[in-house]
């Protein structure tokens, strides 16, 4: 079968290998669709934390299930499936809480295991969650939403909050959109303007700022000087992450959503002055993964792939998917 690994920094190789095994309490799934997600890029690029190479990189599945056990499942061959692609171990002290995102032996596939992006992989039953009535499109975004339901929930965001989104990236506009669908208050903040046009006209963002505007004021003003009870940052970057409670009320939370290698710096008086929240949010559980899929109808999946590629021609369009220029929201892979 087909397989696409990333066999070393900016080195994709496509290559056949034998077809995996069933192994007992796991089924053998026909991948359909894998979203690219920014994971991948900055494996891609060489700057993912947590990642060894060579790595077949993909979490964002939609599957079929083509041959499975025994269960307590229900699955069944032909069951359209989302995988979960946190492999927790069950029995840490985050597992035993219910923080199963959190295991402190996580292995995440496309990142500490081979993930999708072949024909066929075998995965755990407990990761596979049946949907039926979802497209494959629908069904490969469900993973990265659920991110941004996870950070929501992390949050315990309220109807009529006043939220900042840091980031339009695919999870910044998810959190925008799930935020929205929650009653927030949206205002995002990005570098990029078409971005911003996205998180507004699409995701249903209320107020834009791009980052040269001098984001505090305008959100001042729009608060009447409280600014924002909850702060997201999904950029990952350095700079962008220890700015981030620049634009938080007194009182309020700061989530942590996106993955940085590097040190942060805060200055203590004044996040103390502000009796800072600062959380950090991962992955998702089932829960976040069940919210979603029952909220999908209500996401502008059309407009949110926005780049597609068959498995074939993968390699040779991944650069232009790392270009801003060219405007890439969800960049998706077929398997089909």
């Amino acid at each position: 079968m087909k397989y696409i690994v990333c066999e070393t920094p900016g080195k994709f190789v496509l290559g056949d290998k034998d077809r995996p095994e069933i192994k007992e309490g796991h089924s053998l799934l026909k991948i359909h669709k894998v979203g690219i997600c920014g994971t991948d890029l900055h494996a891609y690029a060489g700057n993912q934390a947590f990642f060894q190479y060579p790595r077949v990189l993909g979490h964002e599945l939609a599957a079929g299930i083509i041959e499975t056990g025994k269960n307590d499942r229900g699955l069944q061959t032909g069951d359209k499936v989302i995988v979960m692609p946190y492999i927790s171990c069950g029995d840490c002290i985050a597992c035993r809480k219910g923080k199963t995102n959190c295991c402190t032996d996580i292995r995440v596939l496309g990142v500490h295991a081979d993930g999708g992006m072949q024909e066929e992989i075998v995965v755990r039953n407990d990761l596979l969650i049946p949907v039926e009535g979802l497209s494959y499109d629908e069904m490969a975004i469900v993973e990265p939403l659920a991110i941004g339901a996870h950070a929501i929930r992390r949050a315990a965001l309220e109807a009529n909050e006043t939220v900042v989104v840091i980031g339009c990236g695919p999870i910044g506009l998810g959190i925008i959109k799930l935020a929205k669908i929650a009653g927030a208050r949206v205002i995002a903040i990005d570098a990029v303007q078409t971005r911003l046009e996205f998180a507004r006209n699409i995701a249903g963002a209320d107020h834009v700022f791009h980052v040269s505007e001098d984001p505090v004021a305008g959100i001042s003003h729009i608060t009447d000087g409280d600014l924002a009870t909850a702060v997201f940052d999904a950029t990952g970057n350095k700079r962008a992450l220890e700015s981030g409670t620049d634009y938080m009320a007194h009182g309020g939370r700061y989530i942590l959503v996106g993955l940085s290698k590097e040190d942060l710096v805060f200055n203590h008086p004044k996040i103390h002055a502000k009796e800072t929240t600062l959380m950090c949010s991962r992955n998702a559980t089932l829960e976040d993964f069940e919210y979603v899929i029952a909220h999908i109808r209500e996401f502008p999946v059309e407009a949110f792939v926005t780049h597609r590629a068959h498995y074939t021609e993968m390699i040779a369009n991944f650069d232009q998917w790392l270009d801003p220029q060219n405007n890439v929201i969800k960049a998706m892979v077929d398997f089909n």
